[in-house]
């Protein structure tokens, strides 16, 4: 008996320039993609950059078969990799060889999705694209005055038209990123779709209990990069009243860690704000649970995941307006939204949620877990499987 061929298990492809083990976003979304597809029955190879030197290799994880090609490191980057056409453009034609897929995937219009598509153009592959990206996040790692770095960011939007335009459906993860992309890249559809959560995840246990902080305790977790602005929620907790006895926890790694470790060292606030470093998904969990507010900062930000995980686990949030932030909050409700680098109007929210009798703050971080119900990592896996079996952007229009 032949099997339907809506039922038949497909052999997809991801090209991720950016993949564990790198610590963000795009790396994460890759990931569960992967891992989401691969449990769906389907055939799953990843291409990815090896996070250090050395010839291409492969390698047969739980997500799929991750296939790590040659990369070299950037100077103004603690972890990132970039590929050279040169190098890798044969590597990617014998890889299609090999894997023959039904579908490619790319996670972005740079170097590996750039030449993935390319490849899948030429052999009349289907290919979905997903923007993870704003130019804004080049801004820390580009060693030029500004005028010239809106130069390079204009440029980057042209490319992502041109790249992403041939793809048979694009994807972001909102509905104000796709709004950019048609405002900037000029693309013509773009679907949102959320990179979705598995909410359930964060979630109490039956008979797990998660120690309280003995002080009101802030959360931010992710990249430490100039575009969080984490240096602003630190700011923020030394304007907060002595008496509340604000604490802070930090997650993550970065670039501007040493600038922000200085920053605490110089305000006094040691005993108040912990770095935490990069942590496992499991002490990540917990800390989203034990805190009593999370906090994201940033400006760039096209989702931001680790928001959805910390709503996930019931956690009332402060997010800056700006981007997509705005899109997860209902102010007065689950958090608050405050007014970007502004730590006078960052501190003063903090206060007003941390000051709220526990009931409130507790009712708060409900609101925030009735939210993200709409971001379902299965629903988000659901609508990328019909788009690689062919579903338009009519099918999937929301």
């Amino acid at each position: 008996m032949t099997m339907p061929d809506n039922q038949r298990p497909l052999t997809i492809l991801i090209a991720a320039d950016t993949y564990p083990p790198h610590v963000n976003g795009a790396a994460m979304f890759g990931y569960r993609l992967a891992k989401g597809m691969t449990a769906r029955g389907h055939d799953v190879h990843v291409l990815a950059c090896r996070a250090d030197k050395g010839k291409s290799f492969t390698e047969f994880n739980a997500e799929g078969t991750v296939h790590r090609i040659r990369s070299h490191s950037v100077p103004t980057h603690e972890y990132f990799r970039i590929t050279f056409p040169w190098e890798i453009k044969k590597e990617i034609s014998l890889l299609f060889d090999r894997v023959q897929p039904d579908v490619v995937h790319i996670q972005s219009h740079y170097m590996i999705g750039e030449h993935v598509l390319y490849e899948a153009v030429k052999r009349g592959v289907r290919i979905v694209a997903t923007n993870h990206f704003m130019p804004e996040n080049l801004n820390p790692f580009l060693p030029f005055p500004q005028w010239f770095k809106d130069i390079v960011g204009r440029i980057s939007w042209k490319d992502m038209g041109k790249v992403m335009g041939q793809a048979d459906v694009v994807t972001t993860p909102t509905p104000l990123a796709a709004k950019a992309m048609h405002e900037h890249a000029f693309l013509r559809q773009v679907l949102p779709l959320s990179n979705g959560i598995d909410s359930a995840a964060y979630e109490l246990g039956p008979g797990e209990e998660v120690e309280r902080h003995a002080s009101p305790t802030v959360l931010f977790a992710g990249r430490l990069a100039e575009e969080k602005h984490v240096d602003v929620l630190i700011d923020a907790v030394a304007k907060t009243p002595k008496e509340l006895d604000v604490h802070l926890e930090i997650v993550g790694g970065g670039e501007v860690r040493p600038a922000l470790e200085a920053q605490v060292q110089r305000l006094g606030l040691q005993d108040r704000v912990k770095f935490l470093g990069l942590a496992s998904d499991a002490e990540l969990r917990r800390a989203y649970i034990a805190a009593d507010l999370f906090c994201m900062p940033g400006t760039a930000e096209l989702q931001s995941l680790v928001t959805l995980e910390a709503m996930s686990a019931s956690t009332p949030v402060l997010l800056a307006d700006a981007m997509a932030l705005p899109h997860l909050v209902r102010d007065g409700e689950n958090g608050y939204l405050f007014t970007p680098n502004d730590s006078d109007d960052l501190a003063a929210k903090m206060v007003r949620v941390l000051s709220l009798p526990a009931d409130e703050r507790a009712a708060m971080g409900k609101a925030s877990r009735g939210i993200v119900e709409s971001h379902s990592l299965e629903r988000t896996l659901q609508a990328f499987e019909d788009i690689y079996r062919g579903a338009s952007y009519d099918d999937l229009a929301v």
